[in-house]
């Protein structure tokens, strides 16, 4: 298992703040931080996510580049309004870690369940929304971020989840192509999406065929040559995400395939309904159908090769 990405997060904001003086990190009383350490660079706005949000605007409208950290069922809902008007209407540099995301607070409820954050911020103009698969990936594509003009959104989970193996190197705004196979494309984004992926493409072969594997960790501005240049040599293809099946990141692949290319795509995501049973991450990613097997089954029955 490797690191959690929160905590990646957090130690590569601890390793940046004496590097850089734009930086500042806001907070909205996660715990995450140990204030001490940097007492004029780090701000505990507490419980208030709409403020934290129009807090980091106003640094950013002044030169800084805030770091804000919160809970990204409360980012993209709560705050919201804060983001779109505040950050995103005015393009400011504002990077936006939200934890906790998908079903990582499983144990909390579906009031911290956030199952619609890339809905939310992909929809939003001037936002670059990143999904890291797993917490060395979160450092690079954290430190990578800084570069973009303008907001970006780090989707975040809560604890350990699984090291990619055998990855290459991780490119904002590249999709990485963890296997190539020519008869159909599973691109997943997200910690046990990506791993469900490799582990259908390992079940696929066993039958004859070959899937790519691509893990999206940019949901936008989405990769789209690396994704269509796929679809079109297998002419399927299966998203595998944990969010809510509308307009989540296999809502992103659909729209922008359907532009280019008439590929089949098909999508592997939670159920159009709240979770209502608490749990582990990886226990409710399976209980709504994010596996390994349910994402072989959807690509076995575009090939044709339905057992059933």
């Amino acid at each position: 298992m490797s690191p959690s990405s929160r905590e990646v997060y957090r130690d590569a904001v601890l390793d940046l703040l004496p590097r850089d003086d734009r930086l500042v990190c806001l907070d909205s009383d996660t715990g995450l931080f140990d204030a001490a350490k940097f007492p004029e660079r780090y701000v505990n706005l507490g419980i208030a996510e709409h403020t934290l949000m129009g807090a980091a605007a106003g640094l950013a409208k002044s030169g800084r580049i805030p770091l804000v950290n919160t809970m990204a069922a409360f980012a993209s809902s709560r705050a919201n309004e804060a983001v779109k008007i505040d950050i995103a209407l005015n393009n400011l540099p504002v990077r936006i870690a939200g934890t906790h995301s998908g079903v990582s607070a499983g144990h909390l409820g579906p009031t911290h369940h956030a199952l619609e954050d890339l809905a939310v911020m992909r929809a939003l103009p001037n936002m670059t929304v990143v999904v890291p698969a797993d917490g060395p990936q979160t450092g690079t594509l954290f430190r990578q971020s800084l570069g973009v003009n303008g907001p970006v959104y780090l989707r975040l989970g809560r604890n350990a989840t699984p090291e990619i193996p055998d990855a290459p190197p991780v490119r904002l705004g590249l999709a990485q192509v963890l296997r190539d196979g020519a008869d159909v494309t599973l691109a997943a984004c997200g910690p046990y999406p990506v791993i469900a992926a490799l582990d259908a493409a390992d079940l696929l072969e066993q039958e004859g065929v070959r899937a790519s594997v691509l893990n999206v960790h940019t949901v936008k501005p989405l990769d789209v040559a690396t994704i269509a240049a796929h679809a079109r040599r297998s002419g399927v293809v299966v998203t595998v995400e944990e969010h809510w099946r509308n307009a989540g990141f296999g809502s992103a692949v659909a729209e922008s395939l359907a532009e280019i290319t008439p590929s089949l795509v098909l999508r592997v995501a939670m159920p159009d309904a709240f979770v209502p049973v608490a749990g582990g991450q990886r226990y409710l990613a399976e209980r709504g159908g994010v596996t390994a097997a349910s994402v072989a089954a959807r690509a076995r029955a575009a090939l044709g090769r339905d057992p059933r």
